[in-house]
């Protein structure tokens, strides 16, 4: 097919995007991107849908990425865009690596770990992906405006990401019930009678921050409590995060007597903090976290936390992939799939997520 020309000699007129075909057919953008590139893994009404708008808008697929997605190398990438001293610090990571390598150990695929530092290193393995030297791609960490994703899905390299950017997220994901999870925890405070539950968030621009912090909100408006935005501590998931917001938290409401952390690393930091103002855990403040990481278990006293399952993420996140790349057949019924709010979004098998559970310990 030809390209447009607007009238003048020599001049092109773009053709449509992916993104105009998607508002064509009222889908996301990965959606199209499924079924331009073959996936088996849309619905037959949806697939009906793309196919009627690519036809009436005229688009024409990035055919020399296609013929290239064709080749295999054996391998895929697990992208972290964090520095090293958070990769190694953090149980999470560790749990998510051991999860994928699961999943690969009885396939033929290669595991290649890359840490994505800077805007140069995002750049760099953008094009190493788009010349298609891997097969596909696992992202983890993800922060609300990181372009990776759609980067990936322009050149058609198949994605899947452990957790989302946000709620409207259209690239494959696995998730945790980060909303529940952290309901439930604050929910167990209350009930304990804690009277000034507080909260450290993570970093506000990630997904995972914003629906702990919904949960902690949720359950106080259950139990017919105000937010009190002086309890709010925003925090990075750092231990050095967690101990700095403990301490502005005690600066501003001395009053607190139960703090929900946003992870059991922050956890640890506020622990540390508490000890150095002369609280005691759990008989002046109660403490929980969330993880269940071996941070939790090691505290003291024990923490209580909430479990998301990390290795299963990181094995559904691994089969999920080789499913996108036809090494594993798909499940049967293909209706494992949520949207993360309880109801079903077409059944999609492509967004996928995980139960939590709170686990009782000593700091409560």
């Amino acid at each position: 097919m030809a390209a447009a020309r607007d009238g003048r000699a020599g001049v092109r007129r773009p053709g449509p995007t992916l993104e105009q075909v998607a508002r064509r057919a009222g889908v996301g953008r990965g959606t199209v991107s499924r079924v331009v590139n073959g996936s088996p893994r849309v619905s037959d009404r949806t697939r009906a849908a793309v196919e009627a708008a690519v036809a009436e808008l005229g688009y024409v697929p990035n055919r020399v990425a296609r013929a290239l997605a064709a080749g295999s190398t054996d391998a895929i990438a697990l992208v972290v865009p964090e520095p090293e001293t958070r990769f190694f610090a953090e149980p999470y990571f560790s749990g998510i690596l051991h999860g994928v390598g699961d999943a690969l150990a009885e396939t033929d695929m290669q595991l290649l770990l890359t840490l994505v530092r800077n805007e140069r290193e995002r750049e760099r393995f953008a094009q190493y992906a788009s010349a298609h030297r891997v097969d596909g791609v696992l992202l983890v960490s993800l922060h609300a405006d990181d372009p990776l994703p759609d980067l990936l899905e322009e050149c058609g390299m198949p994605a899947v990401l452990g957790g989302r950017r946000s709620a409207e997220e259209t690239v494959p994901y696995v998730d945790s019930d980060n909303v529940g999870g952290a309901c439930a925890a604050v929910e167990h405070l209350l009930a304990r009678g804690r009277a000034t539950v507080a909260t450290i968030t993570g970093s506000v621009d990630m997904y995972v921050a914003q629906c702990r912090l919904e949960g902690y909100r949720a359950a106080l408006r259950g139990a017919g409590r105000a937010t009190d935005e002086r309890l709010v501590a925003h925090g990075d998931f750092t231990e050095e995060g967690g101990h700095a917001a403990m301490r502005e938290l005690l600066g501003r409401a001395p009053e607190v007597d139960a703090v929900f952390c946003a992870s059991d690393v922050m956890a640890a930091g506020a622990r540390i903090a508490l000890r150095e103002a002369g609280r005691r855990v759990p008989d002046d403040v109660a403490l929980i976290g969330f993880d269940d990481s071996a941070v939790a278990r090691h505290m003291d006293p024990p923490l209580t936390s909430v479990r998301q399952p990390i290795v299963e993420t990181g094995r559904e996140m691994a089969g999920m992939l080789l499913e996108l790349l036809g090494k594993t057949d798909p499940p049967a019924d293909g209706t494992d799939g949520t949207d993360g709010t309880g109801g079903a979004e077409e059944a999609d098998p492509l967004h996928r997520v995980l139960p939590t559970e709170l686990v009782c310990r000593r700091s409560v």
